[in-house]
C-alpha cells in the first residue's frame, strides 16, 4: 500500500502542476487528486516541493528514455534538427514543459528551489553535449562552436521556450524557430564534413 500511495501522489502532483500550476499545487489539492489524506504527502516526501520534484523526476526519466531513442540514429545536423523539433513537440504534448516551467517560474520567488532545478538540468546538458559530440565531433563546426557551448545554448533556448509557451498559445512563434533551424542545418553541411583520417594524421605530423 505504501508504494501504491507514493505512486498515486506522484501522479497526482504531476497532474495538478500541469493543469493548475505551482500556485495551486497545495497539499490539500494534490491529496484530493490522489484520493488520500494530505498528511501522507509529508509522511512519504517531507513536503509539497519534494513531491513536485519527484513528479518532475518521473517525467524526466520517461522523457530521457524516449528522447535517447529519438536521437539514436541521427548522423547529420538535418536529422538532429528534425529530432529536436520532435522532442519539443513530445515534451509539450506530454506535459514535461509545463512541469519544468512551473518549477522554474516558482524558483524566481523561492531561491531554495534553484539548486534542485540545476541538479535536474545537468543530466540533460550531458545528454545534449554527448549527442552533439557524436554528430559533429571532429568537424570544423565543432571547432567553431564546441558541443558543450551548443548544449548550453540549447538548454537556454529550451528553458526560454518553457516560459514562452505561456504567451505563444498557438505555438506559431516557437514552431517558426524550429523551422528556421531545419532550414539552416543543410547549409552548414560543409562545416560538418570530417577530414579523412590519413589527411588528419599528415597534418598532425606537419604541425609537430
Amino acid at each position: 500500500m505504501s508504494v501504491e500511495t507514493r505512486e498515486r501522489l506522484i501522479a497526482a502532483a504531476g497532474s495538478v502542476l500541469r493543469t493548475q500550476g505551482y500556485g495551486k499545487a497545495s497539499a490539500r489539492t494534490i491529496a484530493k487528486e490522489a484520493g488520500v489524506n494530505s498528511a501522507l504527502i509529508f509522511y512519504h516526501f517531507g513536503g509539497v516541493d519534494p513531491l513536485l520534484f519527484a513528479a518532475l523526476d518521473r517525467s524526466s526519466d520517461e522523457r530521457m528514455a524516449m528522447h535517447a531513442a529519438t536521437v539514436a540514429e541521427c548522423r547529420t545536423l538535418e536529422e538532429l534538427a528534425t529530432a529536436a523539433t520532435r522532442i519539443y513537440r513530445d515534451d509539450l504534448e506530454g506535459g514535461h514543459i509545463a512541469l519544468l516551467s512551473e518549477l522554474v517560474a516558482a524558483a524566481v520567488a523561492k531561491p531554495e528551489l534553484r539548486q534542485e532545478i540545476k541538479v535536474r538540468v545537468e543530466p540533460w546538458m550531458a545528454f545534449m553535449e554527448e549527442t552533439l559530440e557524436r554528430v559533429i565531433g571532429g568537424t570544423a563546426l565543432a571547432r567553431l562552436t564546441p558541443p558543450r557551448d551548443l548544449a548550453n545554448a540549447a538548454c537556454t533556448f529550451y528553458l526560454g521556450v518553457n516560459l514562452f509557451t505561456v504567451l505563444d498559445a498557438d505555438r506559431s512563434r516557437t514552431e517558426s524557430v524550429f523551422t528556421m533551424v531545419r532550414r539552416l542545418a543543410p547549409r552548414a553541411k560543409l562545416l560538418t564534413l570530417r577530414r579523412p583520417a590519413r589527411l588528419r594524421r599528415a597534418r598532425h605530423r606537419a604541425a609537430q
